[in-house]
Parts: C-alpha cells; structure tokens; sequence
C-alpha cells in the first residue's frame, strides 16, 4: 500500500545547504508503523554532524539576526506559504511515518504553516523599554537580543507540526536552530527545512540532522547551543537537563501528562463522551488527552455504558484506507507499554471496550483498539502512568474538594478539563486545579501558537505560544547612557 509514496521520503540529512546521505551514527531503517516493515533509509548523525551543524548555524546567525525583522517575517510566511501548496506531500509524509490516517493528516501541516505565520508576526514587533530619565541624568533603555543557536529536539508525534511549533518563534525571534527529530518521524522537518532553503532562508539557518542518543548527547552538551527546546519524557527532559547544566545552557520543556477530566453531574454528557472520543485522535498519541476521568458517582454508570459505545463505533483502520478514523500505535515497544498496562488494570478495574491487540488485516501493524477501563482507582497504575496511547480510564466520585484533591494528586500538572452547566462552579474549580491549562466543556487543549501553553510539576516548564513563546528565545539586554550636564 505504501511502496508508491514512499519516494516522497527524504533521504538526506541537511546541513547548511549540504544534503547528507551518508553520516556517521549510522544507518535508520524507517518501519511503517501499519505495516511493521522497513518502509526508508535514513543516516543517522553522530558527533561529527552535530559539530558541522552547529558550526554552520553559528555562522548563519550574525546574517540572521542582522536581516531587517520585516525579512525574517516575509520568510517565515514564504516558508508557510510553501507548506501549504505542499500540504498533500507532507500530509502522506506524516502518514507514512505514523500511521495517522490521511484523512487527518494534514493537521500537523496545518498546524505548522500556523505556528509560522503567528511566528512571523511577532518578528518585527519584539521591543525593547524606554526608562523616563531620573535627577541622576541617566538615560535607560531595554533592547531585545536572540539567544543564539538553538537545539530544538522534537517530539515524534507531530512530525513538521513540531518543527513549526519549535522552531517558529525561534526563528521570529533572529534565532538559528539546529533541529533533532524524533527518529520515529524525521521525515516531515527534513522537507520543511528543504522548503525553508526554497523560502530564502540562509543556508545554516535551519539545518537538521536525525539521530540516536549519541547525536542527542552531543548536541545538548555542545558548547556552541545557547539554548535547548525539548518537547518529549520527563526522563529524557532530566538527562538533556544534566548535560545543559555543564555550560549552564538554559532549557524549555514541554513534557508528558496525566491530564485530569472532570465530569460533574449537571455536565452535557453527550460534549464529554464526544470530548473523550478525541482518544482516537492519533491513537491516543497526545500528551494533553484527558485520559484520566473522574465522573460524579451520580452519572457514572450511564457515562460508562455510552462511552465505551462511542469508542466501540470507531473505525481503527490502514492509513490510506477510506474510512479509518484511527490508525496505529508508533511501535512495538509502543503497544507491548500499552498492552501491559491495561491487562495489569484487568485486576482492578473493568474493560468495558477494546483491551486487546488487533489482528487479521491489521495484525503485521501496531494496532490497539480505543480502550475504555471503568472504575479504577486513583492511586492505581493505570491512574498514575502516561499511557500515550488510546486508553480511558473512569473513576467515580462524590464531591467537589475531593475530585479537585483527585486531580491534583499526581506529579504532572500539563492539562485539565472540567464539563459542568454550572458556571459558578468552573470558576471555583478550574484556579484549583494544578496545572499548567484547562479546557472547559469540549474545548480541547493543544498547543496552539496563539496562546501560552505549558505545564508544572513533571510537565516541564517554559511557553510555548503567543509573545510568551518567542520572548522564550530572546535576551534583554540593559543599556545606561551617562547624559552630560545642560550648558
């Protein structure tokens, strides 16, 4: 089904404007996660590649940074323009690399081509503070200075959606990056940043380079990164954090979650159940899914029965197949994680839909139907662990003080969604809640380019969106002139 679209892969690595087809880290063999067979090659970088790529990126920021902030946001919109009259390409990119079906896959195009146009908007606004001139004669300003070269390490599941949302504002901001994807979809911000070279954008600008964990090592610990954006796990976020701290480099995380979804018994319960069915969105593949829902004991039953109908009537099927609404998990080790921890939460909980690998047609793939686990309880396994992957789990309670002290209660804090009719009690609830964004009755929390997204505790910290994410890669530079005496 794929040997036809697989040319669309990129084969190379980029580098300035050098395309490598040969690196040092050795050789990735790409498996379609709907086939489970090796669909590309890809060379993997190793130090050497890291060293070249931020030398080349050292020596385009002093261009960058000097081109008139009104150039930066032209590019950055020739670059948005690009991805859309490429919106097919990178959308069967997307597709082959993750199994999304194509159906749904221009979304992280979509969202990418957003993340740079807002990007490109914010390019030529980012000012500095004038300071009113005090008895001591003294002139003060503010001025507003790119950080320098930026690693930007990507996270696998939103492919050139990520590039846009990482290396966007950094770009905006006179910054130039050097991007690592995921090894699970490096092919989406490889053609970005070949469209990028299309775009006008000085070689070194963007250069991107695949790679394992000797190539991500290098690039965090590299004297030459000014600043780190990684969007992934916390345990990954915690070793990245270790070596930065060598050269005291600066980092943002945006990490995993455990998000909370509360459900009151005046709530709409048609908008929850079709809320939670955004479980399908990606396999469940998605840091902010309110996987983890607590339903007022007084709709409980009715939520469950009607949930796992919802979850049963969706369509789990081949990327390029019509009619799929869900594709597969990423990997094996993917649907072996998922697969363990809902058969351990058979022992206390009740599988009311899905549970079990799919097989026949879909079997050579990574395939896990959308899982309904009711009545759970909040301290089990299923309760404290980011599935990432197509899994609900249902837990009843009784009152308002104890569902908040429910959903506080555990180390993330990225998201939160309460559905209730009752207004006053979603502004009583939703400043108790101890995370970083909250979504109320359907509305979905993402991260979008408008608005500041982030999380605390183990969710990571930094923006990402809005002023707040481009002024993430800026310094402000303090400036006092000695004014002479009047004559």
């Amino acid at each position: 089904m794929t040997s036809d679209r697989t040319s669309l892969l990129p084969s190379t690595l980029l580098i300035g404007e050098e395309r490598l087809d040969t690196a040092t880290g050795g050789v990735l063999e790409h498996i379609h996660p709907a086939s489970g067979k090796v669909q590309a090659t890809l060379p993997l970088a190793g130090a050497g590649e890291v060293d070249r790529a931020v030398a080349a990126a050292q020596a385009a920021l002093p261009i960058w940074r000097s081109w008139e902030p009104s150039a930066r946001r032209r590019a950055l919109m020739k670059l948005a323009d690009l991805l859309r009259d490429h919106a097919e390409e990178i959308s069967t990119i997307h597709s082959l690399e993750t199994g999304m079906p194509f159906t749904q896959a221009a979304w992280p195009t979509n969202w990418a081509v957003d993340w740079l146009e807002d990007a490109a908007g914010w390019a030529d606004k980012l000012y500095g503070d004038t300071v009113p001139i005090g008895s001591n004669g003294l002139f003060n300003y503010t001025a507003v200075e790119p950080y320098g070269v930026v690693a930007t390490i990507l996270t696998w599941n939103g492919s050139v959606g990520a590039f846009g949302m990482a290396a966007g504002p950094a770009l905006a901001a006179g910054c130039t990056v050097v991007v690592k994807p995921s090894e699970l979809s490096p092919f989406g911000p490889i053609r970005a940043a070949e469209l990028a070279l299309e775009a006008g954008f000085p070689p070194g600008v963007i250069n991107v380079i695949a790679g394992g964990p000797e190539a991500g090592e290098a690039l965090v610990s590299h004297p030459g990164i000014s600043k780190i954006a990684f969007t992934g796990g916390g345990p990954t976020a915690k070793r990245i954090a270790v070596s930065a701290a060598q050269n005291l480099t600066p980092c943002m995380f945006e990490l995993g979650g455990k998000s909370a979804s509360i459900t009151f018994g005046d709530a709409d319960l048609s908008a929850a159940i079709q809320h939670a069915q955004f479980v399908s969105v990606h396999a469940g593949q998605q840091c902010t899914l309110g996987s983890r829902m607590f339903v007022h004991r007084s709709v409980f039953d009715e939520f469950n029965d009607r949930l796992a109908s919802a979850l049963q009537s969706i369509t789990v099927g081949l990327p390029f197949v019509d009619g799929s609404q869900m594709g597969p998990l990423i990997n094996q080790a993917a649907i072996d994680r998922v697969h363990g921890l809902v058969d351990r939460a058979r022992s206390y909980g009740e599988v009311r839909a899905g549970g079990s690998r799919l097989g026949g047609d879909l079997s050579d793939g990574y395939f896990f139907p959308p899982t309904l686990v009711s009545g759970i309880t909040n301290d089990s396994e299923l309760a404290r662990t980011e599935v990432f992957g197509p899994v609900l789990a249902t837990i009843p309670f009784d009152d308002e003080d104890e569902v908040i002290a429910m959903a506080n209660d555990t180390e993330f804090g990225l998201s939160g969604y309460v559905f209730s009719s009752d207004i006053s009690r979603v502004h009583r609830v939703v400043p108790k809640l101890d995370t970083g964004n909250v979504g109320v009755n359907g509305a979905f929390v993402t991260a979008g380019p408008t608005l500041p997204f982030g999380g605390r505790k183990q969710s990571g910290y930094g923006k990402q969106g809005g002023l707040a994410g481009v002024m993430e890669f800026v310094n402000t530079k303090t400036v006092t002139i000695k004014l002479g005496d009047p004559s």
